[in-house]
């Protein structure tokens, strides 16, 4: 199954927009039908986002292709675009690549003041515990003191992990983890146009 990788995106004026997505479903202008005969075999995902169209391709070659049918198809229609983008999903980081990076859990948490990780520590005695903690707020760490036991806090969960290779401790997450589910769009149109 091929993924849909690559993506044209479309910023139109309002009064467009509509226009434009019922164009590229059904009627191309002859020109842009004869760019179109390249991509005939694949039916190429078009979705809408208020004023905004998106079209997916499984390779950078048909997304170039669908956007020279996309450039044809609003000349010969006398629109001038706002913008369009090629743009490319990094899956590794869930997003286009032209998007900004969101913030990391990790980094939420820390800008609230708290370690987003913890390495918890115990010790054999109390003097111990106490003498530990003084040498690692010394190195700048963060360390929660209890009788026995330490909480140092971390950053990420590979310094965690680092801390507590050292330190013969555990790793624990830290602060409040919360999660956004984002809605799906539901202007997809899938091989087809709808309304």
């Amino acid at each position: 199954m091929a993924r849909d990788d690559w993506r044209i995106r479309i910023d139109l004026a309002e009064e467009h927009a509509g226009g434009f997505l019922h164009r590229l479903g059904g009627g191309l202008g002859s020109r842009a039908r004869d760019l179109a005969k390249e991509l005939e075999a694949d039916k190429l995902a078009v979705s809408r986002d208020d004023d905004t169209l998106f079209i997916y391709t499984a390779t950078r070659g048909d997304a170039r292709q669908a956007q020279k049918i996309v450039e044809t198809e609003l000349e010969e229609e006398g629109i001038q675009p706002l913008s369009i983008k090629l743009e490319h999903w990094l899956a590794d980081e869930e997003r286009w690549d032209d998007e900004p990076r969101d913030e990391t859990w990790e980094e939420e948490v820390l800008e609230e003041g708290y370690s987003p990780w913890e390495v918890r520590v115990e010790c054999a005695s109390h003097d111990e515990a106490e003498s530990l903690a003084d040498s690692l707020e010394q190195e700048g760490l963060g360390v929660t003191r209890r009788w026995k036991f330490l909480v140092v806090g971390a950053a990420s969960e590979e310094e965690a992990q680092a801390l507590a290779t050292r330190l013969h401790g555990t790793v624990e997450a830290g602060g409040e983890v919360v999660y956004e589910a984002m809605p799906h769009n539901p202007f997809a149109i899938f091989g087809g146009l709808g309304s």
